[in-house]
Order: C-alpha cells, then structure tokens, then sequence
C-alpha cells in the first residue's frame, strides 16, 4: 500500500524575486487556462486541454514547458472537483480566479534535492535555495521515500515553504486476514474515543477544543465589536492561530490514537464516513460554529496515514444510528441516548454515548471483515486523502 506524507521545508531566500516573478507568471497562466475551461462550459481531459492551451502559455504568457503542464493538470483537476460539486448541488459552474500563493513542481524535471538544497526552475533558469534541515526530516531524505509532485507555497509575511511530497510502499495486513479491530468514534466533547475486540477503551482530548474554539470565536467576537485600529491589528495577528493548534491537536491524538492501536496488536481502524455530514444535520444557532469549524476530515486523514505508516489497515462505515444502537441487544431508538449518557430501554444496558459509538463501529468493522470474506473480496478500495 502506497503512504503519502508531506513535508513542509522552511526556505532560505536571500532574493525572493525571481520566486515572486515566477510565482505571479504561473498564476496568470491558470487564470488564463481557468477561463478556457469556463467558456467551455465543461472540464476536459488534460491532454486534450494541453493542446488548446499549450502554445499561449509559452508563447504569450512565457512559461517554461514544464510549468505549462503543471498548470494544465492543476485547473483541470480543480475543475473536475467543481463538476462533482455541481452534480450535487453544492454550488454552480463558475469561473475560478487563483491568487499568487503557490505553484506545483515534478521531482526530476523542474526541482530537485541536494542535500540541503533545493534547485527549482524559475523563468530566470534553475536556481538553487537552501532550506532549513530540521532532525524530523532525516527519516524522509534518508533515500528510502520516493519524491513526487510537490508545492512551492507563499505565505502572508513573503516567507517561502516548500511542500515537498513523499511517498514510499507499506506493507498492511488485508482486512480478510485481521482478527483484531478498534472502532473510533469522532466526535466534538471527546476529540476521540476508541474500543478494541477485547473491550478495551481509551478516551481522548475530552472538551479540550470545544474550548479551544469557543476562546477563539469569543476573542474574535470582542474585537471586532470594537472596530479600532489596535484591535484590528491584533485580529490580523491572530489570524490562522486556531486553525493551527487545531492541526496540531488534532496530530498529537491521531499519534496518541495508533499509539493505543499498535499496544492492543490492532490489525484494522474503523472510522465513520462523515462526508456530508454538515449537510444532513442542525444545529442551534449557538452550536453552529463548534458545528461547522469541527475538523473531523482532518483528523480521520491523520489517522489513516498514521496507521498506514505502523501496518495497520483503516475502513470507513455507516455511521447511521451508532450513536442510538444497543451494542448488547441491538435494540435501536432515540431514546436510548439523552446528552452523554446511553441507557437502553430494552435491555437497560448503560454506558457513554460515545463509547458506544466506538463499540458499534468496532462490530461493524468485523462484520465487514466477514462481508469482505464471503463475496471473496480483498482489500477495500482507500479513500483519496489530502495530507498536511
């Protein structure tokens, strides 16, 4: 099985400008390519694409050859991912505008790797930057992971990183071969709660950021009641601050989450499949923005590519009434679940709501183990992930 990591590279420029002049020359580029595809109404394939675009993003816009094939295949897939948005009613076909913050580099024809540098293809020709070399790193650069498609990024402050994507193969036992399953069950009072075959249970980051989130949205909240120059500074200074002691909430519990799965001799992680879920459930007013900032996505991607790293396989389910079903009786209703509590009215087994979440998903992890079995199926397809 194929692991995919990125790793984010720090850079050294002395003289960002032939960067920022290249930077800016590949956006035009997909604006221009942005705007074909509009007016055709349409995506197309990215080799039919390439040679209606390709002459003019040489030419007139003056990319070098490999960049122009870089910009056809991102607007493309960008535009592939609009359709499918349209098709389900999410949105309408619209012209996409890309803003000057990132450009795509293949391994091997316009970057590579030396040491602790990077030589990528400007338009000014290929240029060589160093970047900072921090211990975690080594693992990736130690020439066992192949390197891939990878991103140069712009921050607000002008500083450069390099995205650089690795991937290597790992072995992962089939899931029509495991006899041990842990179901975790996602959720917004406990981060995580997670139960093996033999019962065994762990909670993780309880409440934690729900509050972390509610600090946030309340400072932000007070500051821009007072709409000074000072507070809007700050603002400005707090920008991204959630969103990153979420990410890294959220990687210290999927590790602490594998952790637990490695020590229990876990062969297979059940997840629910929770795409769509905003669209499908209310919230109160109040609750909206817990509801709608909850990086579950995140979290469930740091868990597979983790697991995937130690061997261990992960699968998504049903979530549908995990939340409401006896784990004893099977017996589903409402009723069974009031807040954090679950109290089943047929049988009157009772335990946390959430860790029967995690032990019904846990069942439906081997029952489809069982399911994989008899229709003499191997392993099931993985969900595409879009990793840090």
């Amino acid at each position: 099985m194929l692991t995919t990591k990125t790793i984010i590279l720090k850079m050294d420029c002395s003289d960002p400008d032939p960067l920022d002049q290249t930077v800016q020359t590949y956006t035009d580029g997909m604006n221009y390519v942005s705007a074909v595809v509009y007016n055709l109404g349409k995506p197309k394939g990215s080799a039919a694409l390439q040679k209606i675009v390709y002459s003019a993003l040489r030419e007139e816009i003056g990319l070098k050859s490999q960049m122009s094939c870089n910009v056809v295949r991102q607007v493309t897939g960008t535009y592939r991912t609009l359709q499918e948005q349209v098709r389900a009613k999410k949105t309408v076909w619209q012209q996409i505008m890309y803003a000057p913050t990132s450009m795509t580099f293949s391994f091997g024809r316009d970057f590579s790797l030396d040491g602790d540098e990077i030589g990528l293809t400007t338009l000014e020709g290929r240029r060589r930057y160093r970047f900072f070399r921090y211990p975690h790193m080594e693992q990736y650069l130690d020439g066992t992971w192949k390197f891939g498609a990878s991103k140069l990024v712009k921050h607000h402050d002008g500083t450069y990183y390099f995205h650089l994507c690795c991937e290597r193969e790992t072995e992962t036992r089939e899931v029509t071969k495991s006899s041990t399953f842990m179901g975790v069950d996602i959720g917004q009072n406990f981060l995580a709660v997670a139960s093996t075959t033999d019962r065994k249970c762990r909670f993780f980051c309880g409440g934690k950021a729900k509050d972390l989130r509610n600090i946030y949205s309340t400072m932000r909240k007070r500051l821009q009641s007072k709409g000074t120059r000072s507070a809007k500074r700050m603002l400005k200074h707090l920008s991204g601050r959630e969103r990153r002691l979420m990410t890294d909430m959220n990687h210290r519990v999927s590790k602490e989450i594998v952790s637990f799965a490695v020590q229990n001799n876990v062969d297979v992680i059940g997840l629910e499949d929770l795409s769509g879920i905003r669209d499908r459930t209310q919230t109160s007013k109040k609750q909206r923005y817990t509801h709608h900032s909850w990086a579950f996505f995140e979290l469930q991607t740091f868990i597979e590519y983790k697991a995937r790293e130690k061997g261990i396989s992960t699968i998504y389910l049903d979530p549908a009434y995990t939340s409401q079903t006896c784990p004893r009786c099977n017996h589903i209703s409402k009723n069974n679940r009031n807040g954090r509590s679950f109290v089943c009215e047929c049988c009157g087994h009772s335990l946390h709501a959430d860790l029967i979440g995690a032990q019904n998903i846990e069942s439906r992890a081997r029952t489809y183990r069982y399911t994989l079995e008899v229709q003499g199926c191997g392993q099931p397809p993985i969900r595409e992930l879009s990793i840090r």
